[in-house]
């Protein structure tokens, strides 16, 4: 493939990658807000999609320890594991808060500043580490590997901190789920 030719896919990619960066976090904005009629609440989704928050970090850190070890095919296979994970946490969120209703934390004092600072922190990040996910994959499966790993030393500790705080936060209210 031609320098230019890859420039081009690249470029297309780009727009891909923004438009899913930006499509994802107003799809989920919007879906948030809808609230399905007469459907039974699935209040089973939380500790599961938690569970999933906690084993994406364990397949992000599983897929480091690979690559350090140079085995590029298990951190490839944990990568898309990963992304899946990812994926799969998204629609449950999606599903849990468009049956049910948001739970309010009941803390009070010094520990609802911490969770609240963890919340804010994982929903923001959550919504900056989209592109760097989606331009840090595209890079590995193009062999790009000198800009893949450049990209990787942000997006690495940006979907790990996302993951653990997820399962966090899960932990924080969970006392308050009614």
């Amino acid at each position: 493939m031609s320098n230019s030719s890859m420039m081009l896919n690249e470029k297309k990619y780009n727009r891909l990658i923004i438009v899913l960066s930006v499509l994802i976090p107003v799809v989920v904005a919007i879906l948030f807000g809808v609230k399905i009629p007469n459907v039974e609440p699935l209040s089973f989704l939380p500790p599961i999609y938690a569970s999933i928050n906690a084993f994406t970090a364990l397949v992000l850190v599983l897929a480091f320890l690979a690559i350090r070890k140079k085995n590029v095919k298990l951190h490839k296979q944990l990568m898309i594991f990963a992304i899946v994970l990812s994926t799969s946490f998204l629609v449950m969120y999606v599903a849990y808060h468009m049956t049910s209703d948001s739970t309010k934390f009941g803390g009070e004092g010094l520990i609802k500043y911490v969770y609240y600072f963890i919340l804010i922190s994982h929903i923001i990040l959550s919504i900056v580490v989209i592109p760097f996910v989606l331009i840090t994959f595209l890079r590995g499966l193009t062999n790009q590997v000198e800009r893949h790993k450049k990209i990787a030393k942000i997006t690495f500790p940006l979907w790990l901190y996302v993951a653990i705080t997820g399962v966090i936060v899960y932990i924080m209210i969970s006392p308050y789920y009614v």
